[in-house]
């Protein structure tokens, strides 16, 4: 950042200038600094990141008192607010194909839910799956798995979507999807420890 006097022959000024300098100030000193685009990267890990953000951000709000209050030591220790710990650490679990947990430590010491069963319905460039649960039913979401590869390995990287359980069946819509172009998916359950359930055989779809 260069501070500057008289900037563009003037006492001020502001905005971008050639589409390579931005002019502002700070504080009320003017300065000019190289203009960036940010960028918005769309690589598979980074969009199951995401995915798995979106669940817990939204997530947060269903926890119990209970829940929230195992998350008060980790928050102090780090001096961050107990929702923080809670979407660090798990981000964290998720980083190495870990699940999510309500609580802090993850137990991961429930039975894994068995494979949930899966009607996938096609639309315009959408795909409709229909996530009837495995057992036990406790499970607390599910995580789709999706490829234009048929036989593919699930990992994390092919994570595009972590939706919390909200009906029996849950209806997880995939869009924007092309048209003509088949999809595969394997579907598992989340438990609430950090378990990850059993993942159904491959199912397919092509966006109408």
């Amino acid at each position: 950042m260069v501070r500057l006097s008289g900037p563009c022959m003037s006492i001020a000024a502001s905005g971008s200038l050639g589409k390579s300098i931005v002019f502002s100030s700070w504080k009320g000193r003017a300065y000019a600094r190289q203009l960036v685009t940010p960028s918005n990267p769309q690589t598979a890990g980074q969009m199951s990141v995401r995915a798995m953000l979106k669940f817990l951000t939204k997530n947060w709000a269903a926890l119990t008192a209970g829940n929230k209050a195992t998350w008060a030591l980790l928050a102090a220790d780090s001096s961050i607010s107990t929702f923080n710990a809670y979407v660090r650490y798990s981000l964290t679990r998720w980083t190495h194909f870990k699940g999510p947990t309500k609580e802090c430590p993850a137990a991961d010491a429930s039975t894994p839910s068995a494979a949930v069963t899966t009607t996938v319905t096609a639309a315009v460039r959408e795909l409709s799956l229909s996530i009837a649960d495995g057992s036990p039913v406790s499970t607390w979401g599910f995580v789709l798995h999706r490829s234009t590869v048929t036989g593919f390995t699930p990992s994390r990287a092919t994570a595009v979507i972590c939706q919390i359980k909200t009906a029996t069946p849950t209806v997880i819509i995939d869009t924007p999807l092309l048209t003509g172009i088949p999809y595969y998916y394997r579907v598992g359950g989340l438990m609430a420890d950090g378990v990850l359930g059993v993942l159904e055989a491959q199912k397919t779809g092509t966006p109408l």
